[in-house]
């Protein structure tokens, strides 16, 4: 239950998030009725080659609650338009001034800031490793008295009504800015290699316990011959007539063959066993190299009213 309201309250942080995003780059196209629906009324320029089946107007909602509305979601050319529009917007250096009073609900990590003013930087900090590519944002600030922002209090100063009282020619963040972004981006590191190692573990733990499997099944044969071998030899001793003795020696050579190839088998498993793992430290070896790349988006100065 607990996984299941987490999972809901996330979801529905990135619809309104995603909803913001639209209305941002959607201005003069589209009526807003609330924050999950909207009217579109026209195209933007860049999206009217589309068919008016690929991007029809109209209401759309998030997620539908009618059956008349068009279903806004990722995915949709729409949405792809909004997502990549955004992504392409030149940001240049500028100061913004925060509304802390018409956000309309008290946010406690940002009280203590009000009426403050600092620097704020975002840069996208992306990790290929592993055969997979993943990005991080990372968002450092601080106040004109050198004090950081977590990341926490960066994202929801985001989130407050702004605007944009000047800019001008972009000017060199505090040193406090440019340090926390490196220590994040270490840190990452540290987590992508954390995961990584516990990977290799995974797959070592998953090659150990077959050359287990493997070894103990024929260590067992092994032992299974040899407990024949006792019998027949003692059969042997035993035996009152010549025929009985030899009939004894022959399925003694017999058992013994056998029991020679299970340990050439073994032998050999040994030898598959290490090649595998030669083969895993190899593939990992390839996987391991990194590679980080480091975008930065915008830095702001920004004031908090």
């Amino acid at each position: 239950k607990v996984r299941d309201d987490a999972s809901k309250a996330f979801l529905n942080r990135f619809e309104r998030q995603f909803i913001q995003l639209t209305r941002h780059e959607l201005h003069g196209h589209a009526r807003f009725l609330s924050d999950s629906t909207f009217d579109l009324h026209s195209l933007p320029e860049s999206l009217r080659s589309f068919a008016a089946n690929e991007i029809p107007l109209g209401r759309y909602e998030l997620p539908r609650r009618s059956g008349q509305a068009h279903l806004y979601r990722l995915g949709h050319p729409l949405a792809e338009h909004v997502i990549s529009q955004a992504k392409s917007h030149n940001l240049p250096f500028a100061e913004i001034e925060f509304r802390y009073a018409d956000h309309g609900s008290k946010i406690s990590i940002l009280e203590p800031l009000r009426g403050q003013s600092g620097w704020l930087a975002v840069s996208l900090f992306t990790v290929e490793s592993m055969d997979q590519a993943e990005d991080h944002l990372i968002l450092a600030a601080c106040t004109d008295d050198d004090e950081s922002l977590d990341e926490e209090q960066a994202k929801r100063l985001l989130t407050l009504p702004a605007n944009i009282t000047s800019t001008i020619l972009a000017l060199p963040a505090p040193e406090v800015v440019s340090s926390f972004t490196a220590t994040r981006q270490k840190e990452i590191r540290r987590e992508v290699s954390e995961r990584n190692a516990q990977f290799y573990e995974a797959e070592a733990a998953k090659l150990d316990g077959w050359a287990d499997d493997l070894k103990v099944g024929l260590e067992r044969e092994i032992k299974e011959f040899d407990r024949q071998l006792k019998e027949t030899r003692r059969a042997s001793v035993t035996a009152l007539t010549l025929e009985e003795k030899l009939a004894s020696q022959k399925q003694i050579k017999a058992i013994e063959s056998q029991r020679n190839d299970k340990r050439r088998s073994l032998f050999e498993a040994q030898d598959e066993i290490d090649k595998h793992r030669e083969e895993l430290i190899l593939q990992i070896e390839g996987k391991l190299v990194s590679i980080y790349q480091t975008q930065e988006l915008f830095t702001i100065r920004w004031k908090l009213n």
